[in-house]
């Protein structure tokens, strides 16, 4: 009898151990491992699949599973919580069959990227999750718009990945000159970012951002024309995704991409391509804007009161690296835009922090035209 007991332990350990191998030999190109293991062990044992969501929508999603590609449900995850819906690069735990089949829950979240809906109800929306390498893609063939990039910049650092600029279609600026020059004015607006230039015509600098995105899960992100959808292609090697023409008159494209889609790489790693983003609103992002402007918070620590507003304040380090030309001006504005934004944001979503605001908007708005009233009678 022990003998028999015995063997049947043997032989459910084993079915296991051929199970868990299976899984991770079938989704280990999408980022799967052991830390991802432990944490679906519980559901495991509950007759679940792993799996990794490489599409969502309309309440469904593709996930990728040891039994290869399925069709699920998302009803069962909390729906009414924008920020709690199943997303493309989640890892979920799947029914192992039925019509309909449901997602039962994701796993804990390593990193999510995040931006405020248009909407009036001051909702976050989940882009895209567990991603270690934000791109933000910008297109050459137009002008830079520098505080874009600082804004896509300020969310990719909230979100827990490192984020990457690439400028696009870097063989429509053929002079090596004028094209450091570029690469410098981003530089300056990304500290602690690196910055690559990419032709996606030619193969210039695919090499080195193949490198680079070989070790994890990244996300694409950029608006309409920035050639997401080009660049993600030739990472991939084959033309999977669509691909339009930009306007001439504006440089601008069409959404050829219209839903989130996680994509194996061939050289390894995991790309995830978006559609264009035409707003990018901040969601409680300070830290992240605090990244972006690493130099100005550096700056504040100096200043010789610790609330400094950096308007009007005596012994405002911040001004006087502006007096200096040491910071330039267009950083402070940025700077200053984008944290009353995510302030603005996030007060909207408390009541309470939503006073504090206003009452402190009011204090500075009184010292700053204090200051401006001792100014002038200086004079």
């Amino acid at each position: 009898m022990t003998s028999s007991s015995n063997s049947s332990s043997t032989s459910t350990s084993t079915s296991t151990s051929s199970s868990e191998l299976s899984a991770f030999s079938a989704l280990a190109p999408y980022g799967w491992d052991d830390a991802w293991a432990d944490e679906f062990a519980p559901y495991g044992s509950e007759g679940l699949l792993p799996g990794r969501v490489i599409r969502v929508d309309r309440g469904q999603c593709d996930v990728v599973t040891a039994d290869g590609l399925v069709r699920a449900d998302t009803a069962f995850v909390t729906p009414h919580d924008p920020l709690r819906v199943v997303c493309t690069g989640d890892w979920v735990a799947v029914e192992p069959a039925g019509n309909p089949r449901y997602v039962r829950t994701y796993l804990p979240r390593r990193t999510a990227f995040v931006r405020s809906t248009s909407s009036k109800r001051s909702e976050g929306q989940i882009l895209a999750a567990n991603v270690e390498y934000a791109i933000v893609a910008v297109s050459l063939a137009v002008e830079l718009d520098l505080g874009r990039i600082e804004r896509f910049l300020a969310l990719a650092w909230e979100s827990g990945a490192q984020p990457l600029v690439v400028l696009t279609k870097a063989d429509l600026v053929p002079d090596p000159v004028t094209r450091a020059h570029l690469v410098q004015d981003v530089e300056l607006s990304a500290p602690g970012v690196s910055v690559l230039t990419v032709s996606a015509v030619d193969g210039d600098g695919l090499d080195t951002l193949v490198a680079l995105v070989s070790g994890g899960t990244s996300v694409l992100l950029g608006q309409s024309g920035a050639g997401k959808s080009t660049l993600a292609n030739a990472l991939l090697g084959e033309d999977v995704m669509d691909v339009q023409a930009t306007r001439d008159v504006d440089g601008k494209g069409r959404h050829t991409t219209t839903t989130r889609n996680l994509l194996a790489l061939p050289g390894g790693g995991v790309l995830i391509d978006t559609p264009g983003l035409r707003g990018v609103g901040l969601w409680d992002a300070e830290t992240g804007v605090g990244q972006v402007f690493s130099e100005i918070e550096e700056l504040a620590a100096q200043c010789r009161f610790h609330d400094c507003a950096h308007s009007a304040e005596p012994g405002c380090a911040v001004l006087a690296a502006v007096d200096t030309g040491q910071l330039p001006f267009r950083r402070l504005e940025s700077y200053r835009k984008l944290l009353r934004e995510n302030q603005w944001i996030v007060a909207k979503t408390d009541a309470r922090a939503r006073a504090e605001l206003r009452r402190e908007w009011k204090r500075r708005g009184a010292q700053g035209k204090a200051a401006m009233e001792a100014k002038r009678g200086h004079r």
